[in-house]
């Protein structure tokens, strides 16, 4: 009986500890003397007469989130739960909070990025479509001549009326009787049209060589507002001393180019220094200014030299 009692001290010191004991375990503070809760308590323990029994083991507290007694009285399983109960609580919030941050921003940088990807393909394809459009109409027109025009005729040629580097009009007529390698570009082209040409001199000057025919170069320019009769004529001349170079006004380059099958089109509109894109075909014609053959850019200088006279032959056959 007297070990189950405690005096009014005892029992408070007895409190204060326990209460010292939970407020550390749960909320850790930096104040070294934390304050205890419910002081209400406290003041009507201390007005208890010095003759009144208190049992220890009767005494229950309750005021969460605080435990009167030290966390060695509650079972193991309870704080367990407790404290998995807590973790997966905070764990479980900030989740939920960077999930839906990531839920908001990703669509938008993702949408724009695709928005962006599919404007850029859509442009570039649209260029390339219309530019093969224009080769493919030369390849479907020429799969009517396979080895001369003995077996066919392709919708390749036709009248024109132009200016040559001397001044004069010219015609197509002004190529009858004569083999004639056609090809157009522009006095401004920086790299494709001289290799072209210089391929094209040399293969004339080795078909001349090799068989004895002589074939006409002919240049017809598809940039009228720059390639004057001088700029021209001053042109061709670093080329070959026979080459032909052709001009106009603006609508006679697209009529002819038109009958050609010629694609050509400006690639920059600021100031002078525009580019013109076009095929890169030169044009095998006959003494009729018949269509005969093409030969594209992959056409070397001995490729095209005994392309040409293969033609020639079969021509005359």
């Amino acid at each position: 009986m007297a070990s189950s009692i405690v005096s009014r001290d005892s029992f408070l010191r007895l409190i204060r500890r326990n209460l010292s004991t939970a407020i550390s375990r749960h909320h850790p503070r930096p104040s070294p003397s934390p304050s205890l809760p419910e002081p209400s308590l406290l003041l009507r323990l201390s007005q208890t007469p010095h003759n009144t029994v208190v049992c220890h083991r009767n005494l229950v507290i309750s005021s969460p989130p605080f435990r009167l007694f030290s966390s060695s009285a509650v079972p193991e399983s309870v704080r367990d739960s407790e404290l998995k109960s807590s973790e997966n609580g905070g764990h479980k919030d900030g989740g939920s909070s960077s999930a839906g941050k990531s839920a908001r921003g990703a669509p938008v940088s993702w949408l724009s990025f695709l928005l962006v990807i599919t404007t850029g393909a859509g442009l570039i394809y649209y260029y390339e479509k219309e530019k093969k459009r224009h080769i493919e109409e030369i390849n479907n027109a020429s799969t009517a001549v396979k080895q001369g025009p003995s077996v066919g005729k392709a919708a390749i040629g036709g009248p024109f009326n132009l200016v040559n580097d001397e001044g004069k009009p010219v015609t197509e007529k002004d190529f009858l009787g004569k083999w004639t390698l056609i090809y157009f570009g522009f006095t401004h082209c920086p790299d494709i049209c001289p290799d072209e040409l210089i391929k094209l001199a040399a293969a004339i000057d080795k078909i001349k060589e090799k068989s004895g025919f002589e074939v006409v170069p002919v240049f017809i320019s598809v940039d009228p507002e720059r390639d004057t009769v001088e700029q021209v004529h001053d042109y061709v001349k670093e080329f070959h001393p026979r080459l032909i170079g052709l001009t106009g006004a603006a609508e006679e380059i697209k009529k002819v180019a038109r009958a050609y099958r010629v694609y050509y089109m400006k690639t920059e509109e600021e100031g002078s220094d525009y580019l013109v894109d076009h095929s890169i075909i030169m044009y095998l014609m006959g003494p009729d200014m018949e269509f005969v053959k093409f030969y594209g850019k992959n056409n070397e200088v001995d490729a095209l030299t005994e392309g040409v006279i293969k033609e020639i032959k079969q021509y005359r056959k």
